[in-house]
């Protein structure tokens, strides 16, 4: 496939794809396929579906994973939550991310930070993160039989974040690392989740912990908007009778 060219430094960006009314700037994480899928509306087209079902004017939304940014961005310009605070753990991509906000006036409802969120109790200052040629197969996860170039990333707590920020919609693609996040994840305060699970990192049987920790959680999958691997869930109202009470 074609690589696009970079994104320029100065005046207008080359506009490559558009999705939903977002449109995405040319850069070095696109190509012919890539802009194909975009344009159809099919990349990572089941969590945009997901997310604007569940997301509603008055919500917070949390992204962890914004990827090449358009998800958050196809969020914050359709759904026109109060604020969409992503966070993406590879540092190559946050220029395309904020170039992608600008590129459609959405800085004053989007934002994107680089850090990796961590729910567990002990949290390192940093984590390596292993940067794949595809940012797709970039990861914490050290891949086997991949060449990848590992990095460190700046760490922040997810417990002091959803304090601070009070997110009320979790929206979660990390390639793996949903599942610490929700085993130590205190998920009370949303209402809604669209996430996507990775059994090829954990397995089968890590991605049935996954889920079960959300229906314990009080969060029932909405069929019609959900897969195997990509769920639309929100709460209960059984969840929301013990979460006020």
């Amino acid at each position: 496939m074609t690589e696009q060219t970079e994104i320029p430094e100065t005046g207008t960006p080359d506009i490559a794809a558009e999705c939903l009314g977002v449109k995405v700037p040319a850069s070095r994480f696109l190509h012919d396929k890539r802009i194909e899928r975009i344009n159809a509306a099919q990349y990572e087209g089941l969590e945009m579906a997901g997310a604007l079902h569940v997301v509603r004017p008055d919500d917070v939304v949390l992204e962890i994973g914004a990827g090449i940014g358009l998800v958050g961005a196809v969020i914050a310009a359709n759904a026109r939550p109060q604020a969409v605070h992503s966070y993406e753990a590879n540092p190559e991509l946050i220029p395309a991310i904020e170039a992608l906000y600008a590129a459609n006036g959405l800085e004053d409802r989007i934002s994107v930070t680089n850090a990796v969120l961590v729910s567990a109790p002990e949290r390192p200052e940093t984590m390596t993160f292993h940067i794949h040629n595809s940012y797709l197969g970039s990861s914490l996860i050290e891949p086997e039989g991949r060449d990848t170039r590992a990095v460190q990333v700046p760490t922040e707590s997810f417990s002091e974040v959803c304090a601070r920020l009070k997110p009320t919609v979790l929206v979660m693609d990390i390639e793996g690392g949903e599942q610490e996040i929700l085993r130590h994840a205190d998920l009370s305060g949303f209402r809604a989740m669209v996430l996507e699970f990775h059994p090829q990192a954990y397995g089968v049987g890590g991605m049935r912990e996954c889920k079960n920790i959300l229906r314990d959680a009080g969060f029932d999958r909405i069929a019609e908007k959900s897969v195997r691997t990509v769920w639309t869930c929100e709460r209960s109202a059984l969840g929301d009778v013990e979460a006020e009470s």
